[in-house]
């Protein structure tokens, strides 16, 4: 089966969804071929790195109006249609024409969005899987072409029904994570408190020298700092302090989800769901973007962890709070184990290989 999994890198974590499926896909049945595409790259190949560094700006410096714009769409009309649809739908054309996929998976809404177009106006059976990469319903992610949702919860089951979509095709696989956070062992912390914090892909730390220095004097702790690409947060924290070790970009997360006791950390859907899988108990950096908001919301409503207060004085009492505290720790990562038993990962497999069956179009 050609499986051709569509993406767009509007954030690391839609990528990181993209990239997991097709792992999970290949190790399920090894025939398949499966190959992600970065659909904004191909189809604008000359203005992509734009699209993305304005995109960048919008949701750093221009947060407010983005979750304006994301409250006034949540419940609009199914089927938007996004920016510069006729240039996307060009190359979405020359790229199915090219690969002749029997299963199309998007894991950002434009990319479901542009393949639901197509298949409208071709008259198109091309299988659409739509993987929503959010605790959340947003109209944004739901299309008439889409012929099987995978959602992050079971509540989100319901909430896509309301709006009209048929509860059987939605599956609640949890949203995907590469299969190394799934096979983290606990390591034994020898009487040591082990703390993790997390920039993201971008490196959003806190920048008051004060925050790190206090950081460095907890008695007990043991901290590493993952800065990602902000090498000059790596630069000015590099042997600095006794206590943290600083690492920029590393595809080595897992390690050191498996070695930490708590995570400081963004709480994109992605990153919620790679801490679910490892049991490890999360404290969220305030979030300032509405789908993140979400995510803290049942973080906490879950007790699978905590939000830190915005002020670093605030976010280190709160590190101070958790991180000693053994019973609260063992309580997430106990409800993190119930959040994983709910999710239904072993159905995705069978039911992309019917809908293949059933209407798959290319020879």
């Amino acid at each position: 089966m050609r499986i051709l999994i569509l993406t767009g890198k509007f954030g690391m974590g839609h990528l990181s969804a993209a990239n997991s499926l097709c792992q999970q896909l290949l190790r399920a049945c090894p025939q398949n071929r499966a190959e992600v595409v970065d659909l904004v790259a191909y189809a604008m190949p000359g203005a992509c790195q734009a699209v993305y560094k304005c995109f960048e700006l919008l949701v750093t410096r221009g947060s407010g109006l983005f979750n304006l714009y994301y409250k006034m769409t949540e419940n609009a009309r199914m089927d938007l249609r996004p920016a510069f649809e006729p240039i996307f739908l060009d190359g979405l054309r020359r790229l199915l024409a090219q690969r002749r996929p029997d299963v199309v998976i998007a894991t950002h809404p434009l990319c479901a969005q542009l393949v639901s177009r197509y298949k409208k106006e071709e008259g198109s059976g091309l299988p659409l899987i739509t993987c929503v990469t959010d605790i959340s319903s947003h109209s944004e992610w739901i299309n008439g072409g889409t012929d099987c949702y995978l959602v992050g919860r079971g509540e989100l089951r319901r909430r896509l029904a309301d709006k009209g979509v048929d509860p059987g095709r939605i599956l609640v696989t949890g949203i995907p994570v590469k299969e190394e956070f799934k096979r983290i062992s606990r390591r034994p912390s020898n009487g040591e408190r082990h703390l993790l914090i997390m920039g993201g892909g971008l490196g959003l730390l806190p920048k008051k020298e004060r925050f790190y220095q206090q950081l460095n004097s907890l008695p007990g702790v043991k901290t590493v700092l993952i800065a990602g690409r902000n090498q000059k947060m790596v630069e000015w924290l590099d042997g600095r302090y006794e206590n943290i070790q600083v690492v920029g970009f590393t595809s080595q997360v897992h390690e050191y989800m498996a070695w930490a006791d708590l995570v400081l950390t963004k709480a994109g859907g992605i990153t919620l769901f790679e801490t679910i899988y490892a049991e490890l108990p999360l404290l969220a950096w305030q979030p300032f973007l509405e789908q993140e908001r979400r995510n803290t919301r049942f973080l906490v409503e879950r007790e699978l962890g905590r939000v830190a207060g915005r002020e670093p004085e605030q976010c280190l009492q709160d590190i101070k709070d958790l991180i000693y505290d053994t019973h609260s720790l063992s309580r997430m990562a106990a409800n993190m184990r119930g959040v994983k038993a709910m999710l239904e990962q072993e159905r995705l497999a069978p039911v992309l290989g019917g809908l293949a069956a059933a209407k798959g179009v290319y020879s």
